[in-house]
């Protein structure tokens, strides 16, 4: 029987205890994932490997992590040959006085939750669209903006949850949404946004988008998709502080994203900047993903995006940009100086024969790297393991094997993607540190013959994970989503209203 919960979303009711065993458990010592229910910590017992990061020694955690579900937190990584000091391995009370709560992860690669810099979560209603499927970034983007306009609040929040819960069972546990589109009934998307976030337990950076520039100025987005810029920056201060979380362990933060340069006024990349410095929130957008773009800068303002981005008040520290595939070497070393993040989006870039970023030179140079799936019309689906892979292979033809390895490109969907954000709370497997964690199970047909666990989970192509785990709460049991209230969602009234929606926009 399906339910429905406050925010309209699909619900299938709780899980039933089928759902929740893990292989190699033991339910009479407590060896199950949900184990004793009034145990307040957690020990990820024996995986097949940690990912603790590049260089990092595996044997820190080799027999696991032990996690604080009150607060949220790691509190212990288990060496090899050891056991947990804070409880004894039979679920009694140990050094702390604490029940141990024990779950075999025996089959299971554990990674920090993967952390996606950059999507477009309205874009999974026009996904493999005809008309767009085989052109580049500006046509693609004509197209497709009429069809954008006739988006409604129901739409946009089932769009949301479509994107939340597939980035979720791929293993995401925080993500950025960059929202720009405003037509008219549309005045409260982010706040849409809020309560399905809220719902589905996961942690996000929206942001406020916006583009003033429409065609009868010389921008690209029809004249019915912009909006006033004093709207824009009203809306955007009404959003921070009704929203905005700070410190270890925030679930929603709200970032200011002007959408590129072909779309907003410079005046407002300027309020923008000086708003984002006045409330101490982030600043994102669009850069240097196409040679279209580089040439509309050039023509319009007599500079190339990275000269644009400093005249408006953007090269610092504040700022992470979406693509950055066209710098050259002196626009690198600038980036890397001023401290400028870039969200590497290689499916996007391979799907619009955008160009390959050069992201190995861009963190040689201090840039932070992290990983975005973009748009779920430019790269079709919101699976950020499998954007790992992406970005290891578009790297490698471009900088070879040996500097592009699978460690590397995990850290940047995790650490870089975490420092892309602005956050030190996540992103790496360390004591203290938000308990967000990706389990993969490497089992079935495409892993049958690998050998070594870290390797296997990227260049094998996993595809979802079995267990995500956010702030010490599962999200994701046996590769399903579930709700912060540990309800299952109900994927497939959730898909028949989504396909409806979609149908609904692209019909003329």
């Amino acid at each position: 029987m399906t339910d429905s919960n406050e925010t309209g979303i699909p619900t299938a009711g709780n899980i039933p205890a089928s759902r929740i065993s893990v292989p190699g458990g033991d339910r009479r010592s407590g060896n199950h994932p949900l184990g004793n229910p009034s145990s307040d910590r957690v020990w990820l017992r024996d995986p097949l490997a940690v990912h603790l990061g590049a260089g990092a020694d595996p044997n820190l955690a080799a027999r696991g992590i032990v996690i604080d579900r009150t607060t949220g937190t790691i509190v212990e990584l288990v060496p090899a040959g050891g056991e947990p000091s804070s409880a004894g391995v039979d679920g009694t009370s140990g050094g702390s006085g604490d029940a141990l709560e024990i779950v075999d992860a025996s089959a299971h690669v554990i990674t920090p939750g993967l952390i996606n810099t950059h999507h477009h979560f309205y874009q999974t209603l026009t996904r493999a669209w005809a008309p767009v499927a085989d052109l580049p970034l500006f046509g693609w983007l004509q197209n497709l903006y009429p069809v954008w306009a006739r988006l409604t609040p129901r739409a946009l929040e089932l769009a949301t949850t479509v994107a939340m819960a597939e980035l979720l069972e791929s293993g995401c546990t925080t993500a950025a949404d960059h929202h720009y589109l405003f037509p008219t009934g549309m005045d409260e998307a982010i706040d849409i946004q809020v309560d399905v976030v809220r719902k589905l337990g996961m942690r996000a950076m929206l942001t406020r988008g916006s583009m003033s520039l429409g065609e009868e100025d010389g921008g690209l987005p029809p004249q019915q998709t912009v909006q006033d810029s004093q709207v824009i920056l009203d809306d955007s201060r009404r959003l921070v502080e009704t929203y905005h979380q700070r410190g270890p362990g925030a679930q929603i933060q709200i970032g200011f994203a002007p959408c590129s340069p072909f779309s907003v006024t410079t005046e407002l990349m300027r309020d923008s900047a000086a708003l984002a410095a006045e409330l101490d929130v982030r600043l994102h957008t669009h850069l240097a993903e196409t040679i279209d773009e580089e040439d509309f800068c050039r023509e319009t303002f007599g500079l190339r995006t990275v000269d644009y981005l400093e005249s408006v008040g953007w090269l610092g520290e504040r700022t992470w940009l979406a693509h950055g595939v066209h710098f050259d070497d002196s626009e690198i070393g600038r980036l890397g100086a001023a401290g400028v993040s870039v969200a590497h989006c290689p499916t996007s870039n391979m799907r619009l024969a955008s160009g390959i970023a050069r992201a190995v030179e861009l963190e040689d140079a201090g840039v932070n790297v992290g990983l975005g799936v973009d748009g779920s019309a430019s790269n079709d689906a919101s699976n950020l393991i499998r954007e790992v892979r992406q970005a290891l292979y578009i790297q490698r033809l471009r900088y070879g094997a040996e500097a592009v390895t699978c460690d590397r490109v995990l850290d940047w969907a995790t650490k870089g993607s975490a420092a892309a954000l602005g956050r030190d709370d996540i992103g790496t497997i360390e004591i203290g540190k938000q308990a967000d964690l990706a389990m993969f199970r490497l089992d079935g047909l495409a892993f049958s013959g690998s050998h070594d666990p870290i390797p296997a989970l990227v260049l094998c192509g996993a595809e979802k994970a079995d267990r995500v785990m956010v702030g010490g709460q599962w999200r994701v049991i046996d590769g399903h989503a579930i709700g912060a209230d540990g309800h299952a969602l109900d994927k497939e009234a959730l898909i028949a209203a989504h396909q409806e929606e979609a149908r609904r926009l692209v019909a003329r």
